[in-house]
């Protein structure tokens, strides 16, 4: 092989160098060529228009013509430029491929030339192809151009501006304006429509120049300043534009945009804040809400103003609302959620840059519907949305409750059912779960629930609704064009028609835990627009065999959860995808997938530290956890120091590594622990920090003010000044003092020490001059601010006749309606001395000063009372001498009178060494107070009667030898607080003979007395006596005295002692004249003594004796049967009197007898298994009174029970029957009879002395009468009406009293009920008549006869009837004819019957038979004729 020449030379490196350079040009060159060619395919997709090749024909117009030209001419020049390009890279190609192809012959060059040559051709045609494409999008594009400027609504292209003019200058606004057709154009100032023509000449000027619009204002006052709206409008819209003028009548550092008054007409009045915003503690599912107080109306300053949570802008919603009225702004929440929870800010925009204001809203667990159930999780979201399946996650609870949670339940709501329904219940080790099966193209939403041992949480929130969509596979590209115009190409648009697709890549497992494997593949490339689902195949590493995933519903989505998959085991997936031609081959398998363990929770953060902040809040700093974006933030937990069970603070995980936490009781110590939140729970606690007491951080004071010339001489002066209202949490150490002669430039100190008091002497000054102040306080943390400069002082000596100022007036006990003022008498007293002081006090927002008292006040303290609540007053102080009213002091500051619901109190009372004290605790005061005492305002209580003990917080003062010198008035101050911190209390004589009481009993204890001497008869007739005092101690003596000789136990009285029950007990077996006396039984435990005594004399004894006798001979009597429950009487519900006893002891030869008048009752019953006896008497009367008994015996003994039945009891028995017949008395009944209409009511007993009754008619009483009667038996009351009509009708009453007992029965005897027994009536009465006229035997015909033969029998009967009846005889059945033997003769009622010589043939059954209009009758008798020497014999009947 021939190797090509070389050149060698300086000029071979330069080569190789242009070479690269083609290289790097020629590779630009086709990026730009593939993205230009990417971008005319993505514009041709969009339109989705198919263009012919360049041999076919196109019809374009002239416009497009002339637009094709212009275009085309443009590309030439690129194509020119791009073929020179082209040329010069492959003269360099060739170059070098000729270079290294040398030897090979010209037929491999020119094969070589031939394909570089179409290579080009193909290039150009496909370059012209596209230029011709990029022609047709410019001419589309110029044409919609045209016709969207041919017609719209007016733009300002370029708007007013806001100018700021100095007066009598011009102003001219400036405008330009768009739009077709032409629009109509209006100016206005301050919206009211401006006329050129209604001022003077030449103020106004309007123009309009093709769209540029003009308003000219000449010779500017400051009437001029307002805001210009113009207003263009045409058929198819409007626009307007507006900008504010301002003149200004000065020039100085405020004028021009940087002035007040500017930036108020520019951004309205400014707003101040006139409330602080407090901490928020809800609960979860309760309302909740924050509002803000302003000093001005908030509703015009609206739109400036803004709530945050945590940073983010909160709006109006269904369940939130956001208010503004009057003064205040306000945020409501109908229902709180723990998502509510954080840092609530208000922003309010002023003139003077923002303002804001924050405070923390805590939300806690609402109770659980369980008892133990953990807190509900919370921020529930949807993340990796596809068509078919989701991840969802939350955050833990921070409360469990002492239950571990063990699992989480989830539930789903479809659209807006609100109907939740149980979806999936996750593992308790994580709070991430996949959730597939949805359906496509359906809105869900989620919430959860932890579930513990104890029981199951309530539902989180809801999460936000989520529509089942491909987001990724929904790809879309915006080209913006012309003035906020847009195409929109979708990613489906670029994919080709493919049938059977290619199979998925990149299958690998995204997410890996405890108890699913996440799986998620790339889809294929290209995968056409048919629908694609998946199938999953999974084998166990090892195994060599795959296995199919069976699913519930198809996979649409490139990701698929593994929940069943086994622990300990390795898997590889592959994927299929499918369309509706068929399925593509299995993708590369995975990488081997196995389940990972319980995921850990993240550590817990170190140095958690805890600081003071305020009175009722600490701060807490700790070091950030690095848990990446695992960490979910951190939950605070708080507890008193002492206590074991930790409080939940927050309960939404706080982001930030510091924290204040609010609402803690002032002067208490806490512990604070902190735990970090990530998707596996919530970890291990934190170390406790140290226990930090709830104080106000010490920081260094604030200024002191209001300074005051007390004094003044020729060459020095006395001020004052008042204390910093911000003490910085530690007592003020002293003050620092400048002065300032005004005919100087430098400050310079009065003193190089601490001045602990507010009052300065200031020495070597100028006669004349005058002189400024300035001061600082100092306390334990350093030096605090400066004041402000006092006012100028002249030093000039006072020869004034009137008193100098008082100064330090204090404010204290400050209540609702009263405070108390305390004050310095002034140094300089004038011409005499100090004789009062006038007090007075001034309302705030009022100029008029009003005294208080009438008269003068000699002391230095005065309380004032019957003040307004909730109002501000000032106070000042003057001095008075003979020569008048001296100067006034300076004046308080505004003290609110409210009741301050912590205000501390002085505590009264006894310790447990019997000293009285007073003390006062105040848990806000700064550490190392001083607790001032005062007893009637008059400076401290005499050490010689008091003692005054100080601890942390707390001041006690106790009474050495309490008597009548200690009463007063007792006061107590905190000069250290930054608030009132202060109480008094007056010690009355009544309260302190109370106390020196209870010291007297404290210090010479007695044994409790829990209950004193009590008397007990035993079963068997012994006396007990017995007392009860507080537990002894096994040391304790008792001394029992009897008539004042110490008694011992003996047979006849027993004395039992029991320490540890404190119980003393004395039993007498019998009770005897010998006992008779007074008991004292002498305690003595320690220290302790008491001393009880118990007179057993005179009728108290007596009649202890006798029960106790009573008591012994009852209980002999029980030693054989007796009676347990005695002789009784009752009325059962059937009105029967039952007399019923009981007996006991019995055995079978026992015998038990009913007595009545000493005589037996056979009635009575006795059941010798229940030992039951009873005796029943029915229809009880007058007759049944008397003495009933009932005896039981056997050898053992007898006793009876006697029941006297006279008397009182019988009326009482009686009066019982009656009430209960009363009461057995069923409803009126309705009855028609044949005499009329009855009424009645059973009862089950009526006796007529111990029960009256009445009848009522429509409330009228009524009495038997010829067509009422009224009356009663043994078991019926009732009313007869005789002849009823129609004024018999309406509301009948029966009234029944027994005793007090009074009962009202009602029937309503009109409409269909009286109608129904008128017809009843009607109809018996009728029947009546025909029973009374019907035919009928009357008598006379016996049942059977017999007769000898040859006898003659004659038969006679009665007969009745009206009209007289028909009458026949009948011989068995048959008519009987009256011929010879046979006669029958009437005579008026009476029908006989002769039958002569009488036969056997005669024998037989006769009847006889009688009829008349009203019915008929048949009477029959047997015959029996026997024979002579025969007996007689009886016919049977057949």
């Amino acid at each position: 092989m021939t190797l090509p020449h070389s050149p060698g030379g300086a000029g071979e490196p330069q080569a190789s160098q242009a070479v690269q350079v083609h290289r790097l040009e020629h590779k630009q060159e086709e990026e730009q060529k593939e993205e230009r060619q990417h971008s005319l395919h993505m514009g041709s997709s969009v339109q989705r228009r198919t263009y012919r090749s360049s041999e076919e024909e196109q019809q374009f117009s002239s416009e497009d013509y002339a637009l094709a030209a212009a275009l085309a001419l443009t590309a030439s020049s690129e194509l020119s430029w791009e073929a020179k390009l082209r040329r010069q890279t492959t003269t360099v190609e060739l170059e070098e491929r000729g270079q290294r192809r040398v030897g090979f012959g010209n037929d491999l060059e020119r094969m070589e030339v031939a394909f570089l040559r179409t290579q080009r051709l193909l290039r150009q045609k496909r370059d012209w192809k596209a230029l011709r494409q990029r022609t047709e999008e410019k001419v589309r594009e110029a044409k919609e151009l045209i016709e969207l400027c041919s017609g719209r609504g007016p733009w300002f292209w370029i708007p007013l501006r806001s100018h700021a003019v100095w007066e009598y200058t011009t102003v001219l606004l400036t405008c330009t304006v768009q739009g077709s057709p032409p629009f109509q154009v209006t100016w206005y100032k301050n919206d009211i429509r401006i006329d050129p023509r209604l001022f003077p000449p030449g103020k106004y000027r309007i123009t309009n120049n093709y769209g540029l619009l003009t308003l000219e204002i000449r010779r500017c006052t400051v009437e001029d300043s307002a805001t210009y709206t113009v207003l263009v409008k045409n058929a198819y819209g409007q626009a307007s534009s507006f900008a504010k003028v301002l003149i200004r009548t000065y020039v100085g550092k405020d004028a021009g945009f940087d002035s007040e008054i500017f930036k108020r007409s520019m951004l309205g009045p400014s707003v101040e804040f006139t409330s602080v915003l407090k901490p928020i503690f809800a609960r979860e599912k309760e309302p909740f809400s924050l509002t803000c107080l302003f000093s001005d109306d908030v509703l015009e300053a609206e739109q400036r103003i803004q709530w945050f949570r945590d940073g983010r802008l909160l709006r109006s919603s269904a369940r939130r609302q956001i208010l503004y009225a009057d003064r205040q702004a306000s945020v409501k929440v109908s229902c709180a959620y723990k998502e509510d929870e954080g840092l609530h800010t208000i922003r309010v925009s002023s003139p003077f840059g923002p303002q804001e204001q924050s405070a923390y809203v805590f939300i806690r667990d609402a109770a659980a519907e369980k008892p133990g159930a953990p807190g509900s999780p919370l921020n529930v979201r949807c993340l990796n949305i596809h068509r078919d399946c989701l991840t969802l996650t939350w955050t833990p609870p921070s409360d469990t409750r002492g239950s571990a949670i063990t699992g989480y339940s989830i539930e789903m709501c479809q659209g807006d059912s609100e109907e939740w329904v149980p979806c999936l219940t996750a593992p308790g080790g994580t709070c991430r779960c996949p959730i597939q099966g949805l359906s496509e193209g359906q809105s869900y939403r989620f919430r959860v629930r932890a579930v513990s041992k104890a029981g199951t949480s309530l539902p989180s929130k809801a999460s936000e609704a989520v529509v089942m969509v491909d987001y990724d596979a929904v790809q879309k590209t915006e080209i913006p064009f012309d003035l906020g115009s847009k195409i929109t190409i979708y990613k489906n648009d670029f994919e080709d028609a493919v049938t059977i697709p290619s199979a998925p890549t990149n299958v690998h497992a995204s997410e890996i835990r405890e108890a699913y494997a996440l799986l998620s593949w790339e889809e294929p490339r290209p995968q056409g627009r048919a629908p694609l689902t998946y199938t999953l195949e999974k084998s166990i590493i090892g195994s060599g065999t795959w296995e199919a995933i069976s699913t519930e519903t198809p996979i649409k989505s490139p990701r698929f959860a593994l929940l069943d998959l086994e622990k300990g085991k390795s898997y590889v997936f592959r994927v299929r995808a499918l369309n509706q031609y068929g399925m593509s081959d299995p993708s590369e398998p995975s990488e081997p997938v196995a389940l990972t363990g319980k995921p850990a929770t993240l550590p817990p953060p170190a140095r958690v530290q805890a600081f003071r902040n305020t009175q009722t809040s600490v701060s807490l700093a700790w070091e950030p956890v690095d848990g990446g974006s695992e960490l979910l933030g951190y939950y605070i937990y708080s507890r008193e120091a002492g206590a074991s069970e930790w409080q939940t603070v927050n309960n939404k995980p706080i982001q930030d590594t510091k924290f204040t936490v609010p609402g803690l009781r002032t002067g208490k110590e806490y512990d604070f622990c902190i735990r970090s939140v990530s998707e596996a729970g919530v970890g291990e606690s934190s170390e406790a920090t140290q226990p930090v007491r709830v104080k106000q951080a010490l920081a260094t004071p604030s200024a002191p003010y209001d300074f005051a010339l007390l004094n003044c001489g020729k060459n020095e002066m006395v001020i004052g000044w008042k204390p910093p209202k911000r003490r910085g949490g530690g007592k003020i150490l002293g003050y620092f003092v400048d002065q300032h002669d005004s005919e100087e430039s430098d400050w310079h100190p009065v003193n190089r020490q601490p001045i602990p008091s507010r009052v300065c002497k200031v020495t070597n000054l100028q006669e004349g001059h005058f002189y400024e102040f300035r001061a600082r306080a100092v306390n334990w943390a350093g030096i605090g601010e400066l004041s402000a400069p006092s006012s100028l002082f002249e030093c000039k000596e006072w020869t004034m006749p009137e008193p100098g100022p008082p100064y330090d007036v204090r404010v204290s006990e400050v209540r609702a309606t009263s405070v108390m003022l305390q004050w310095e008498p002034p140094l300089y007293i004038g011409a005499g001395p100090v004789t009062g002081y006038r007090v007075s006090f001034q309302e705030k927002g009022s100029e008029e000063w009003k005294p208080v008292t009438p008269d003068a006040t000699s002391d230095t303290h005065l309380k004032v009372s019957d003040l307004q609540p909730g109002k501000q007053y000032m106070f000042r102080v003057q001095a008075m001498n003979s020569a008048g009213l001296g100067q006034p002091s300076v004046p308080t500051d505004p003290v609110l009178l409210e009741d301050k619901p912590d205000a501390q109190e002085i505590e009264v009372g006894v310790d447990d060494e019997g000293q009285i004290y007073l003390a006062f605790e105040a848990p806000e005061a700064p550490d190392f107070s001083e607790f001032q005492w005062s007893k009637d305002y008059k400076g401290p209580p005499d050490p010689q009667r008091v003692e005054v003990e100080d601890e942390m917080n707390k001041s006690k003062v106790i009474l050495k030898e309490p008597d009548l010198q200690d009463l007063g008035i007792y006061s107590v101050v905190v000069p250290d607080a930054d608030e009132d911190t202060s109480a008094s209390h007056t010690l009355t004589e009544e309260e302190l003979n109370k106390l020196k009481k209870l010291s007297h009993e404290i210090r010479n204890p007695v044994i409790k007395l829990i209950s004193g001497w009590n008397v007990d008869i035993l079963e068997q007739g012994e006396v007990r006596l017995w007392l009860e005092v507080e537990k002894l101690s096994p040391a304790a003596e008792l001394h029992l005295i009897f008539n004042e000789k110490e008694i011992f136990s003996s047979p006849n009285r027993k004395i039992n002692f029991d320490r540890e029950k404190g119980l003393v007990e004395v039993i007498i077996q019998q009770l005897s004249e010998d006992d008779k006396g007074s008991y004292t039984a002498q305690l003595q435990d320690g220290k302790a003594k008491n001393q009880i005594t118990l007179a057993l004399v005179d009728d108290d004894f007596d009649k202890l004796l006798r029960k106790a006798d009573a008591k012994r001979r009852d209980w002999k009597r029980k030693q054989g049967p007796y009676f347990q429950e005695p002789l009784t009487w009752k009325v059962t519900e059937d009105c029967q009197v039952l007399l019923t006893c009981k007996v006991t002891n019995t055995k079978k030869e026992s015998r038990f007898q009913w007595l009545f008048q000493k005589k037996e009752a056979p009635r009575g019953q006795y059941n010798p298994q229940t030992g039951d006896g009873s005796l029943s008497i029915e229809g009880f009367s007058k007759e049944d009174q008397g003495v009933y008994r009932a005896v039981v015996s056997d050898d053992r003994g007898e006793d009876d029970t006697v029941l006297d039945l006279t008397g009182e009891v019988l009326d009482a028995v009686l009066t019982e029957l009656g009430r209960i017949g009363a009461l057995s008395a069923t409803p009126l009944k309705i009855q028609g009879t044949e005499e009329g209409i009855r009424l009645f009511s059973k009862v089950k007993y009526y006796n007529v002395e111990y029960m009256k009754t009445a009848w009522f008619h429509k409330d009228k009483r009524l009495e038997s009468g010829d067509r009422v009667r009224a009356g009663t038996t043994l078991d019926e009351i009732w009313l007869h009406i005789l002849d009823p009509k129609d004024s018999d009708k309406g509301k009948y009453t029966l009234e029944i009293t027994a005793g007090k007992e009074v009962r009202q029965l009602s029937a309503d005897l009109s409409g269909q009920a009286f109608d129904d027994a008128l017809a009843e009536h009607q109809r018996l009465k009728a029947l009546a008549v025909i029973e009374k006229n019907r035919a009928k035997v009357v008598r006379g015909l016996p049942d059977v006869a017999t007769i000898m033969e040859d006898k003659t029998l004659c038969l006679t009967c009665v007969i009745s009837g009206d009209p007289s009846p028909e009458i026949s005889w009948l011989k068995n059945d048959q008519p009987v004819s009256f011929l010879d033997r046979y006669h029958m003769e009437v005579k008026g009622t009476e029908v006989t019957v002769t039958i002569d010589k009488v036969t056997s043939e005669d024998s037989g059954r006769y009847g006889i038979f009688v009829k008349n209009k009203y019915g008929s009758e048949t009477g029959q008798v047997t015959i029996s004729v026997f024979k002579h020497g025969e007996e007689p014999k009886e016919l049977k009947k057949k």
